[in-house]
């Protein structure tokens, strides 16, 4: 029986040290692959810990791919030796316009956020605070080209401890969105490279990637990810994911095929990964599941976050985390460029992290945005139609998948909602290659409901329309 030794003295939760051992004991070889796991009620028997606390550590293995549950049988670990023993093993913790003019009902589509929690008086009072300091002449000075050291500071700190990223602030590059950080990297990594992109995936990288003359090609998914195979079968050598909650079939990559990844990109010196981490952190239960970057020793990963989705999209503040050979090239290469985020919304956002405020705002949206998706998942369960609906979700982000089961084309039900005033989207409207439709069980009949930006009331009435559509009554 596996046995624990677990610190209450520590402010560390039972469960996230009960994840950790059990990890470890995965990677060290303690526990091999296909072993069957105590079951809850007996481990909890065993260590003298409630079930729940038992259930809480399971769940994050399994959400992280280190172990997989069989019905009436239990947990068995998974099989990671392959990938596990061929990378080094740090231990640390659509293709469419936009539509702007129309005033839809309900938007199911827009990345808007829920506004209504953010703190604007603490936001106010920290603008005024970085006003006063230093009589404001610093603020009065033109920002470093990789942003003010107190944001990078900030910054650093919180990817520590939410995201496991252990990264020294001088590899940080803050910019105005994500957008100009793309055009930045390719500069850096060069327009003749050829870049690969998730199918189904979100346009916008791939329209940045074409718009400045770069090959970009699409790599299909399967149910774990981006499918390493296919990836291996191209001449790309840099591609872009987004691991720890695709958009938009929200799939969370398993620590199996991020270390698959990690061996494709150390297999030749050119290669680096582009992780966007967009969305992570509205996971709905469990810890956060640990960013790729923070599990790869080499210097592969390029780390992309913003806070656009977090705080508001009118805070465009992006940043990326460049490993110490690119950061060199950064400095010797693009040293012209001048910092494109005014030094007072630096300093504001750098007092919002490092006084705790950005972590009690993100727990705060959470609990709001949980709330939301759970009235609007009970409406669909709860429908006259819910025998012909299943929910496709993995408790973090912004949105969800609904699949349907319907004669309608996707088209004909986009079109239709929209002339009722409800703006959706289809996981179809995605995809690039329809021959790859089988490698993720298929791309009908599956629409995205995005619903940060939409009051509850409206995003309920919404979706019973919706559904009236799909289903024709």
């Amino acid at each position: 029986m596996l046995t624990y030794n677990l610190d209450l003295s520590v402010k560390t939760p039972l469960y996230e040290q009960l994840y950790s051992m059990i990890k470890e004991s995965i990677y060290t070889g303690k526990i091999k692959s296909g072993d069957k796991l105590p079951s809850k009620r007996l481990m909890a028997r065993h260590m003298q810990i409630s079930v729940i606390t038992v259930e809480n550590a399971y769940a994050q293995l399994s959400a992280e791919g280190y172990i997989y549950s069989i019905e009436k049988k239990g947990y068995f670990v998974t099989d990671i030796s392959r990938t596990v023993n061929q990378v080094s093993l740090k231990q640390k913790e659509i293709k469419k316009e936009k539509i702007s003019a129309k005033d839809f009902f309900a938007d199911f589509v827009s990345n808007r956020v829920d506004l209504q929690g953010f703190p604007i008086s603490v936001w106010s009072k920290l603008v005024r605070e970085a006003l006063s300091q230093d009589s404001g002449k610093d603020i009065l000075k033109s920002a470093p080209q990789e942003g003010i050291s107190e944001l990078r500071k900030a910054i650093s700190d919180h990817l520590y401890h939410f995201r496991g990223l252990d990264t020294d602030m001088k590899e940080i590059v803050v910019g105005s969105g994500t957008e100009y950080l793309y055009n930045l990297l390719i500069q850096l990594l060069g327009n003749d490279r050829i870049y690969a992109a998730e199918d189904p995936g979100y346009p916008k990288p791939f329209l940045i990637y074409k718009s400045n003359r770069a090959k970009c090609i699409h790599i299909p998914m399967d149910e774990w990810g981006i499918n390493i195979d296919k990836l291996r079968n191209t001449d790309a050598d840099i591609v872009h994911i987004t691991p720890s909650h695709h958009f938009p079939t929200g799939i969370v990559m398993p620590v199996a095929r991020r270390y698959e990844l990690l061996r494709w990109a150390y297999e030749k010196k050119e290669r680096y990964i582009i992780e966007d981490d967009y969305d992570s952190e509205f996971r709905m239960s469990g810890r956060p599941i640990p960013s790729l970057k923070s599990i790869d020793d080499i210097g592969k990963v390029i780390y992309i976050n913003t806070f656009s989705k977090t705080i508001s999209p009118s805070i465009r503040i992006a940043y990326m985390v460049l490993p110490a050979d690119l950061m060199a090239k950064f400095k010797k290469e693009l040293y012209f460029y001048t910092s494109t985020v005014a030094s007072l919304e630096q300093k504001t956002l750098a007092l919002f992290i490092s006084r705790g405020y950005f972590e009690k705002h993100i727990n705060r949206m959470k609990n709001i945005y949980r709330i939301k998706r759970d009235m609007l998942i009970n409406c669909i369960r709860t429908s006259s139609f819910s025998s012909k609906c299943e929910i496709l979700e993995s408790e973090s982000g912004l949105h969800f998948l609904l699949k349907v089961k319907t004669g309608q084309k996707d088209e004909y039900v986009i079109e239709k909602a929209e002339s009722e005033g409800i703006r959706v989207s289809a996981l179809s409207s995605y995809c690039y290659n329809r021959e790859y439709s089988r490698m993720y069980n298929g791309i009908e009949h599956k629409f995205i409901i995005n619903y940060a930006g939409i009051e509850t009331q409206k995003a309920l009435e919404a979706l019973n329309r919706l559904l009236l559509i799909i289903f024709d009554s």
